[in-house]
């Protein structure tokens, strides 16, 4: 935990989501909230009390697989319907608005979002590329991680301080991750 902490600068511990310890698919959040699945349990919230959360009841309830945020705006799967947006927009303190990445609903999965920059999946359209940098406010990088993985919401965990990645991504790949989210 001290070495993520470290490569984050940001406190790291250990943590659930509804049971469950693939925390990163089941919680979206920025500076201004979370969105959490519906089945977190109040222990759980607990941890996030110092920010507003939103536990959503929805069947597409993998949060950080159907939401790509950063402080400025986010990309949600097109499954949800306005109801949930204004709900998101509202916890996240941001713009909304839904799309695909690679034509791909599960946004999250698919690509990375800091303040400094999103790394996106190689497949990614010239439309939605732009729509990424239209609502999140900052430039896209295509780029995988991992070895080549173009999942590369599900290899990773970035802040606009740093990023963790897996033991297989190769140094191209550091070197693109590095350079798209600023990290210097």
């Amino acid at each position: 935990l001290r070495l993520m902490s470290d490569a984050l600068e940001t406190e790291a511990f250990n943590s659930s989501i509804g049971g469950s310890t693939v925390v990163g698919s089941l919680l979206s959040l920025n500076s201004h909230g979370a969105i959490v699945t519906e089945f977190v349990t109040e222990g759980e919230l607990e941890i996030l009390k110092d920010i507003n959360v939103f536990a959503i009841p929805h069947k597409l309830n993998a949060m950080g697989n159907n939401i790509l945020c950063n402080d400025r705006g986010a990309l949600i799967h097109p499954g949800y319907d306005k109801k949930f947006m204004v709900a998101i927009a509202d916890v996240l303190d941001i713009e909304v608005v839904r799309g695909t990445i690679a034509g791909i609903k599960t946004v999250g999965s698919w690509a990375v979002a800091t303040n400094k920059g999103v790394l996106c999946h190689p497949h990614v359209r010239d439309e939605e590329k732009i729509a990424i940098e239209n609502v999140l406010k900052v430039p896209v990088v295509i780029t995988t991680a991992n070895y080549g993985t173009a999942q590369i919401g599900a290899c990773m965990v970035a802040n606009s301080r740093g990023a963790i990645v897996g033991s297989r991504t190769t140094p191209i790949e550091i070197g693109r991750i590095e350079d798209g989210l600023g990290l210097y």
